[in-house]
């Protein structure tokens, strides 16, 4: 398996986890095997808004959300590996929503991980940026 396919089949994963946790579909106990393992003690979110969350943050914000949002889908596109350095590797993706309750219920995202080729992918750093309306009007949400 290429780098390109193991990072696209790592945030497919992830992805796919969190729709199926904020859909309530994956028993409350998965949360540190399915995500949680997957980051850095150290990890740094920042999202499209400019929060700057860490990794108790984040868990904080999913043990409150845990089957949230039935109707929360999620499709990964454009998956582009930019820079490999020994076993870190410098990764873009869009992720497109649809559903959402605590932002736009279509809305569209530049994500920009810097990750580390362990067994499972570690993440590191995690940049989200909203993509611009144009792009966003421009693609489709029918998944």
């Amino acid at each position: 398996m290429t780098t390109l396919e193991a990072i696209t089949k790592e945030i497919i994963d992830l992805h796919d986890f969190f729709v199926k946790w904020f859909n309530g579909t994956v028993e409350r106990d998965q949360l540190e095997p399915g995500f949680l393992s997957h980051l850095d003690e150290n990890v740094v979110f920042i999202s499209p808004e400019g929060h700057i969350l860490t990794g108790e943050m984040l868990k904080g914000g999913f043990d409150r959300s845990y089957g949230s949002n039935t109707e929360f889908r999620i499709q990964i596109r454009d998956v582009t590996v930019h820079q490999e350095i020994g076993d870190l590797v410098m990764v873009t993706y869009t992720e497109w929503q649809v559903g959402a309750t605590q932002s736009a219920h279509k809305n569209a995202r530049v994500t920009s991980v810097l990750m580390k080729m362990t067994d499972p992918v570690t993440w590191l750093h995690i940049q989200e940026t909203w993509l611009p309306d144009s792009v966003r009007d421009a693609g489709s949400f029918d998944f």
